[in-house]
């Protein structure tokens, strides 16, 4: 059986025309025929930014799939009941089972946090530990999040995804000790650079699906059609089991 996953930094539902616009987020999604979707700086309630939207909310009610958001940032608010967030999601059109939001806040008080999502979801009767990220531009908060993520790994024994925009370059010495522990589905199977940043003409590859040993790549494509949607271009791998 064939999974398709997608990681997507959706820039809050802003695109490259400074127009926000979820529906052209939703359509990028529903055209890619995927099963599982990360996400990376959603909004829930955040600002007037985002309409003080619940974003993931509203894309899965759009797509009809299983959501959960897990908040990087959470700012409480005098004038609303509903705290102000942003992070990453995750949209599933197979049951999600177990839900869990790991905070990286290695540095107390600082204003951009990070996170990482971990969910199990259920296909069939095979359990799959997926997780979502966005990290640091700093290399000292970068360095320990990857060293907590790659910790992550030897928790679960079922197969794994971890998806996000990871701030790094293919050899770097965080792409290293991610990929002595997984694979990196674009080196197995990706054609060209890969380059998912910026959108309209990308020089950069910053996001990544990585999976463990037990699967196996059978394809990995940047999805290059809708330029505008945002500020990065989704990418998509299919898997499977060995």
């Amino acid at each position: 059986m064939e999974i398709k996953v997608m990681t997507f930094n959706i820039h809050h539902g802003k695109g490259i025309d400074k127009q926000r616009n979820l529906s052209r987020i939703a359509e990028v999604i529903e055209k890619s025929d995927v099963d599982i979707i990360g996400l990376n700086e959603v909004d829930k309630h955040f600002s007037k930014r985002s309409l003080f939207e619940d974003q993931t909310m509203w894309l899965a009610k759009q797509l009809n799939t299983e959501h959960f958001f897990s908040p990087s940032l959470s700012i409480k608010s005098k004038k609303s009941t509903n705290e102000r967030q942003y992070g990453n999601a995750l949209l599933s059109r197979y049951p999600i089972v177990t839900r869990k939001n790991h905070a990286f806040n290695y540095i107390p008080g600082l204003i951009e946090g990070r996170s990482l999502l971990n969910a199990t979801i259920q296909i069939n009767n095979q359990l799959y530990q997926v997780m979502v990220t966005h990290l640091s531009l700093n290399p000292f908060l970068h360095r320990k999040q990857t060293e907590f993520i790659v910790d992550q790994l030897h928790h679960y024994h079922h197969p794994i995804i971890i998806m996000g925009d990871w701030n790094m370059k293919p050899g770097s010495s965080g792409w290293r000790r991610l990929t002595d522990n997984v694979q990196d589905t674009w080196q197995v199977s990706g054609e060209g650079p890969g380059y998912t940043y910026p959108s309209l003409s990308p020089k950069m590859r910053l996001d990544y699906i990585f999976v463990s040993p037990d699967l196996k790549v059978v394809k990995a494509e940047v999805m290059t059609k809708t330029l505008k949607a945002s500020d990065h271009l989704p990418l998509k791998a299919t898997i499977s089991c060995l």
